[in-house]
């Protein structure tokens, strides 16, 4: 299966820009935070989880969506956010709890909301999948071909509200594309110390009418590939799947995680396997792009996220008699 090229470069690009706007978080989070790390001061307060090295998943199979289908993403949301196409300036005004943020600035980044394009943060572990079942249960009510996407990490998969939102997804042959973003460690915990499997795409054949995908090294090409069958099988109603993708966690469980779980030399080793780099290389070699033609796709990516930077700065706090408005119970 060939992958067509404005679909590669697209995917480049993308993962160039959501590396770049995280790399660029973390410097505005760190504000403030230092010689001893503050989590409330900044100008970007609250906890921060960041997805650098991670882009495969995301770009691998939103390059198959439309903005008809919905995502949900957890608690880690950048790269999908920004595969989904969430307004930039937008997204990035809300993590700097400005007023002209998603949210109006209510909602931080582990509350992202964009129904223009129905994205979605649901928050901490598996709170997302029973969203995107619902989204998918909707999709078939209303005899439409569209997908739901829920990602999560490798953990998540062992709540029950993964098991329970499969179970019912197999049993309505739901459009429902649960995205296991294996980066071998659930916080702290390392997987194999909390999942009594290898991969997790092997759970779909405990479900009738799903299909497991299993994706090796963090490839987006295979990434790819793997997303257009299942989303291709869901839009003809032919059941859900689970794709695991092994995956790399460049940083911490969060922002100021002092890592002492890990080995001295796992984040060096895992810096070697840079999925933008096999991508760039694969661009170069197979003729697909020139070096030149490559930086000008950089160069634009990071000035969108420049442009969304200055925005947030430049955009008004929230007043505090509003902070009871536009809030639903």
């Amino acid at each position: 299966m060939s992958i067509p090229k404005e679909k590669l470069l697209w995917m480049y690009q993308t993962m160039v820009k959501s590396r770049y706007y995280e790399e660029l978080l973390v410097e505005a989070y760190s504000e403030g935070k230092k010689p001893v790390f503050n989590i409330g001061a900044g100008p970007v307060p609250g906890e921060m989880h960041l997805s650098n090295g991670q882009e495969p998943a995301a770009v691998g199979i939103c390059a198959h969506l439309t903005e008809d289908d919905t995502v949900a993403s957890p608690h880690r949301p950048h790269h999908h956010a920004i595969a989904k196409g969430v307004d930039l300036k937008r997204m990035t005004a809300e993590i700097f709890g400005k007023v002209t943020g998603l949210g109006k600035g209510k909602g931080g980044h582990m509350h992202l909301f964009d129904p223009a394009v129905k994205f979605s943060c649901g928050g901490i572990v598996a709170a997302g999948i029973p969203q995107a079942a619902g989204a998918a249960l909707a999709a078939k009510q209303k005899g439409k071909d569209w997908v739901a996407v829920a990602f999560i990490g490798e953990g998540a998969v062992n709540a029950g509200a993964f098991h329970e939102s499969m179970n019912l997804a197999a049993l309505w042959k739901l459009p429902l594309i649960v995205v296991v973003e294996d980066n071998s460690w659930g916080i702290s915990v390392p997987k194999t110390a909390s999942t009594a499997i290898f991969s997790n795409d092997k759970r779909a054949t405990a479900y009738d009418n799903t299909k497991g995908y299993y994706v090796k090294d963090n490839d987006p090409m295979e990434m790819y590939m793997a997303s257009q069958e299942a989303v291709e099988r869901a839009r003809r109603g032919e059941g859900p799947s689970i794709i695991e993708i092994e995956t790399y966690r460049f940083l911490g469980h969060f922002q100021g995680d002092p890592e002492l779980y890990r080995e001295k030399d796992e984040v060096p080793a895992l810096l070697t396997k840079d999925p933008i780099e096999k991508l760039k290389n694969h661009l170069i070699n197979e003729e697909l792009a020139t070096e030149n033609e490559l930086e000008q796709l950089e160069n634009e990516a990071k000035h969108d996220v420049d442009v969304a930077f200055e925005y947030a700065r430049q955009s008004e706090y929230p007043l505090p008699e509003s902070a009871l408005q536009d809030v639903f119970c």
